[in-house]
């Protein structure tokens, strides 16, 4: 299937958007986003995802995959040629998808660049796509990513961040906050 037949509704700047982005990038896959506005949900969007009504969903073909880690999962096990992003053992897959679970629900390495070893898998992106935002909030002085106290993860975000299929996607801190 070439690049007409992949499609992501998303809105750029959106942290679960991003993360089938970040995916898609790291596997090599051409696609095409279709930009949703703030607040207009388009018909096709609603068609695709009948029950949530929401971005992200990416179209496959004639298939309709939403939930942007349940998305991730589907771009990791469809392209399955080029870099994995979830572990290939079964318990490790499982407690990679259990952290990305406490991610999203809750809003981290050892000794490597990042969370899945040397490349960016699963659980980087399930977190990386907030670091936009983040560093929105500390634009008004809110310390998250704090040097003194936690310089494993403001590492570990500077080396996300600097990743060829991170930059291409992460949108810029001032363009982010005049969305806000």
């Amino acid at each position: 299937m070439g690049e007409s037949d992949v499609k992501l509704f998303g809105r750029w700047p959106s942290p679960f958007a991003m993360r089938p982005r970040i995916a898609l990038n790291i596997k090599s896959v051409g696609y095409e986003l279709l930009e949703e506005k703030s607040g207009v949900k388009s018909d096709l969007l609603i068609k695709s995802n009948p029950v949530y009504k929401k971005i992200p969903v990416l179209i496959h073909g004639d298939k309709s995959i939403c939930e942007s880690l349940v998305i991730v999962q589907y771009i990791d096990e469809a392209w399955s040629s080029g870099p994995s992003i979830l572990p290939s053992d079964a318990y490790d897959r499982a407690t990679a998808r259990f952290w990305a679970a406490y991610i999203d629900d809750k809003k981290c390495s050892k000794g490597k660049a990042f969370f899945g070893g040397d490349s960016i898998g699963y659980l980087d992106i399930a977190l990386g796509s907030f670091l936009g935002w983040i560093r929105v909030m500390e634009l008004d002085g809110l310390t998250i990513l704090d040097a003194e106290k936690t310089p494993g993860l403001v590492g570990w975000a500077e080396k996300f961040c600097a990743d060829s299929a991170v930059k291409e996607v992460m949108p810029e801190t001032g363009e982010v906050s005049r969305v806000c």
